[in-house]
Order: structure tokens, then sequence, then C-alpha cells
């Protein structure tokens, strides 16, 4: 509990002295608001009275100090300009109070916003596959806003509820003692009673605001597939799905309400209390000659004032509670570490870049995720700069692990990988990642125009290089074709684009960073036959400009590569050219016998098609 309050206190830092002037402003509002039922009460008692000699001495000696009793007595007007001066001036400073509270609190979760965004793109790969987006989001939207709230609103408060305690007790016992104790006697019992309250709503907001979470990452991923939805008519199993989060949050939150009913209830029946003891008490003296009325008023007007912040003490700590559960669950993101960076000490730097491509060698690399089986054992390949290398294998035998490695998305568990004879573990993530562009088998494309799309990863670019990065894509053409061409803005992840049309914009992407480094994943499994041929044409007057690592199903985009690396169960099982490998026993020629013979009967069945037509 304690690094909670100690976070919250850190993330004031720059604003406190802001906060500073919020309270000052609200303790000199509250002297001022206090003021006001002190005039009628001196004018009541120490001029209006039939006995003024049985006014207190506080009473006596402010009335000298105002001009005496005969003056006050024929300028009544006086006390009313104090009243409506004292008001204004109480008014002004409570204004002052909220401004800067609001300045404070808007000024730190601007930066926690941008704290927690920057925290997230800096987080290793293995926390963003634990998580849930939806829950992320929730704790970067809601638990944000939930502090927020709590910042801009009750941190005032709670000063504001012990100033009007506090600032009055002086006063009160000046001008009666019993009174005084009459006022106060229920105040223990309603503070203990909010800290119990305080405890309960604290685990209820908790499960409340986890199970608000799941319900938005339920949202968020149908949203992301609704398509797929649609596409096996399961909107109303969705609908289902969504339903039972729906209906947990709706108990959780309804628990939470039953628990702020019986609050509000008993502290209002304790509150109420409060004032007729203060009524029967003064009363009484008043019926024994033992009070004025004046005094009688004072009372009744300041507990008045004091008892509702202190009974607001409870929908304040229950804001505490949730402000805690909110800054806890941003604090998980906050705390957790991110993506490593090698010691100076041991730090490389990369050499600068060339004209030709970097050479990437794998020595003994072995991975594994955490709590599952071995993905890799003993990866061993290089490639030379400006070559090709194919890596092939059926799915999940480990092709993508490798380009996660290389992007340092992963670090291996055993073995190392360089580049340019450099182990990427002791470089700078940033200048790995800077020499390298991906395309892959699902590109993300963001919902902007094509153009910027294409771009990037190099806004500065021109209309001419965006245009021959497409050319080259051979989706420039196409480009053309839309109403707007490079201007026309995409659907979120590319939507409204064919899966085609997506992976070569992807591929334009990459190819205008002009990397040293060139990943095609499986980056034309969408494009017919006829355009890959048009790709891998254009692609090759680039040769020597940039190593390529390619995977993909089909050999006739592998069987061009200067090395093909066939991998099976996460090991390497055969290296070599094309040429080579064909004459061999093994997986590649056992997958080249069955493409060919796959090729051979769709071009008989065309033949035989075009007879027949």
């Amino acid at each position: 509990m304690n690094s909670k309050y100690r976070m919250i206190w850190n993330l004031m830092a720059g604003q406190r002295l802001t906060y500073g002037l919020a309270i000052a402003a609200l303790v000199l509002g509250s002297c001022f608001m206090y003021l006001v039922p002190m005039v009628p009460q001196i004018i009541m008692d120490g001029v209006l009275s039939s006995e003024p000699e049985k006014a207190s001495d506080f009473v006596g000696r402010a009335v000298e100090l105002t001009g005496g009793r005969e003056f006050l007595k024929g300028h009544l007007w006086i006390p009313a300009i104090w009243i409506l001066s004292l008001t204004a001036i109480s008014g002004i400073l409570t204004y002052l109070r909220s401004r800067f509270a609001a300045m404070a609190s808007e000024e730190i979760t601007r930066k926690l916003r941008d704290r927690l965004y920057d925290q997230l793109q800096h987080l290793p790969c293995s926390y963003h596959d634990k998580v849930e987006t939806g829950d992320q989001v929730q704790r970067c939207t809601s638990d944000v806003e939930t502090f927020r709230r709590f910042l801009a609103h009750q941190t005032v408060e709670i000063g504001r509820a012990l100033i009007m305690m506090v600032v009055p007790l002086p006063l009160m016992v000046a001008l009666d003692v019993r009174m005084t104790i009459v006022s106060v006697v229920t105040i223990p019992p309603i503070v203990v009673f909010s800290f119990l309250f305080f405890r309960k709503v604290q685990a209820s907001f908790k499960l409340v605001d986890e199970a608000e979470g799941r319900m938005t990452s339920r949202l968020q991923e149908n949203l992301s597939g609704i398509r797929v939805v649609r596409a096996f008519a399961r909107q109303d199993y969705e609908q289902e799905k969504f339903g039972e989060r729906n209906r947990t949050h709706r108990d959780l939150d309804y628990r939470l309400y039953k628990l702020f009913a019986w609050y509000w209830s008993i502290s209002d029946f304790l509150c109420m209390g409060q004032k007729a003891l203060v009524v029967g008490a003064g009363g009484y003296f008043l019926a024994m000659g033992q009070l004025q009325v004046g005094t009688f008023f004072f009372f009744l007007a300041v507990v008045n004032m004091f008892i509702w912040p202190i009974r607001m003490m409870g929908r304040i700590l229950s804001e505490l509670g949730k402000a805690l559960v909110a800054i806890g669950r941003i604090g998980e993101i906050l705390d957790h570490p991110r993506e490593s960076k090698p010691p100076i000490s041991q730090r490389q730097i990369l050499p600068m870049d060339s004209h030709v491509g970097s050479e990437i060698v794998f020595e003994s690399v072995s991975f594994s995720h955490d709590g599952s089986g071995q993905v890799l054992t003993d990866i061993s390949f290089r490639a030379a700069p400006g070559q090709t290398v194919a890596l092939l294998g059926p799915s999940g035998s480990g092709k993508s692990t490798i380009v996660n490695l290389l992007l340092r998305f992963y670090n291996p568990n055993k073995g190392f990988i360089t580049i340019d004879g450099v182990d990427i573990g002791k470089a700078k993530r940033k200048d790995v990642r800077s020499r390298i562009a991906v395309v892959m088998q699902e590109p993300f494309l963001f919902s902007k125009t094509v153009g910027e799309n294409i771009k990037l990863g190099r806004t500065e670019a021109d209309e001419s290089e965006i245009a021959h990065a497409a050319t080259t894509a051979c989706v420039h053409d196409a480009i053309l074709e839309f109403d707007d061409g490079y201007e026309t803005v995409v659907g979120e992840r590319g939507v409204t684009l064919s899966g085609g049309q997506r992976q070569r914009v992807a591929l334009a992407r990459a190819l205008l960073e002009d990397p040293r480094i060139l990943i095609l994943d499986d980056a034309m499994s969408s494009v017919d036959t006829e355009t890959e041929t048009m790709i891998l044409d254009a692609l090759s007057h680039k040769l020597g400009q940039h190593t390529t690592l390619v995977i993909a199903h089909r050999l006739s985009t592998l069987m061009h590569a200067d090395k093909i690396v066939v991998i099976e169960h996460g090991r390497i099982v055969q290296q070599g050219a094309h040429e080579t490998l064909v004459t061999q026993e093994g997986l590649y020629r056992r997958l080249w016998r069955i493409q060919s013979m796959v090729e051979d009967d769709v071009a008989e069945f065309k033949a035989v098609a075009g007879d027949a037509a």
C-alpha cells in the first residue's frame, strides 16, 4: 500500500506547488466562510440583545473593535456589507482552489498518459504476448480517468474536510465548551465508519475494474475480428459471450452501489443525529438561560457547515480506494521492465551503413518461450552480404521465430546472432532494427493514406521515391486506379484493400527504407503467380543492395535464392542451393515433387478445359 501512495506522490512531482496554492486558497476560503455566521451572532448577542452583558468576552471585544454597540445599532447595514464581502472573498478563494487543483491534475494526467504510451512502446514482446489488449486499453483510459478525478476533486477535498473541522474549533471553544462537545460527539463514529467503508469499497472496486477490463477486451477482440464473426455467422454466440461479461460487470457494479447505499443512509442518519443533538442541547440551554440566541445560531450554522464535509469523508475515501486500485493497475505497466539494454561497458556499435547488404550469422541458436517446449534447437547458418537466403519448412517449424530473434523481439536462450560481426545482443535494439525492413504475411497498415503507409519508415521521402518503391512492389498501377490515388485513405488495418494489395503496399514500405536487410515472411502468399514473378523480377535488379531472408511455401519463390535453409521441428535438416537440394533425398525434394505434380495437374486441367471450350 505504501508503494501506491509513494507512486502518487512521485507522479505529483512538478505540480506540488500548484497543489500547495490550492490548499492555501482552501484554508483561507474556509476561514472566511466561518467568519460569515459569526457576524449575525455578534450582532444578535452583542448589539440587539436586551442583555448584552451576558455575551461572551469574545463577542464583547468584537463589538468594541467594530465601533461599539450604539454605533452598530444605528448602522446595521455595515454588518450586511461584512457578510457580502466575506462571502465574496470566500467564493473567489474557492474558485482559485478549484482552478489550481484542475491545472495540476490535468498536467499530471497528461504526463501519465504520455508515460504510459511510451512505456508500452518499449515493453518486451513477451509482455504483450501475455496480456489482453482490451485490458491494457482499460488501464490507459478508464483507470487514468479514475486517477484524474481523484486528483482534481478528492485530493483537495481531503484537506477541506480536515480544515472545515479544525478551523472553527478554537472559535467554538471560546464561545461555549459544552456546545462544542455536543457538536462533535458523533464525528468519531462517522470517521471510523468511513474507514471501514473505505476498505470494503477498495476490494469491491478492484473486482469491478477487472470485470470492466475483461468486458473491454471482449469488445476489442470482437471488433478486430468482426469479418470472421460474420463470415461464420457467429453474431449470436459473440453476443452471448459479451453478455456474460456484461452481466458479471453489472452484478459487481450493483454490489458496489449497494455498499454506497448503505454508507449514505447510515452516514446521513449520524449527521442528522448530530444536528438534532445540537438543536436539543441548544434549546435546553436556551430555556435554562445558559445560552444566548446568537451563540446558538452560530453553533447550528457551524455544525451544518462542517458535518457534511466530514460525512463526505466516505466518498473521499471511496474515491481514494478507486484511485489506489487504478494506480496499482497502472503501476503494473509502468513498473514492468523494459526491453533490456546491454551495459554501456559491453555495448557494441554496428558498422556504418554501406551500399551492400549486411552479413547475418546464426551460431548454435536455441530458443523456447517461457513455459513451452523448445522452438529452435542449434540453428546455425550464414547469409553473406547481398545474398538471398530462403527459409523453408512446415508450419510451426520455427521460421518466423528466426525472424523474431533477428529483430530482437526475443533473445535466444543459447547461442548468438551477429550482424556484420557484431553480436546483436550487445547492440542497441534501435540500431539493429533500423537496418532491417520486414514484410509480414499479414501486414499491418494504419488508417492513413496509402502514401503515408508507404513512407512510414521514411517520412521525408518525396513522391517520386514513393512511386518508385510502389512500382518495384508492382502496386503503383493499382494505386493510381483508386479515386484519390496515393491520397486514398485505407480502413483500419488496411481492410479496404485486398490481401494482395496490402502485402504489396507493405513491400513498397519496406523497399522505400532501402534497408541493409530485407525480410519477406511469406510476404507474397496473397498475390497471384504472375504478380509474384513480376515482383521477384523487379527485386532481382536490386540484388546486392541488401541481404534478403525469404520465408515462403511456394518453392517457385525460393528456388532462385542463393541458399535454401530447410527447417523441420526447430532444427536445420538441409542447406544448399536449389540445384543441390533437389538431387538429395530429404524434405526439400519431397516438397518439390509434390508441388511439381500439383502444377502439372493444374496445367493439364487448364489444357483440357481449353480444348473443351
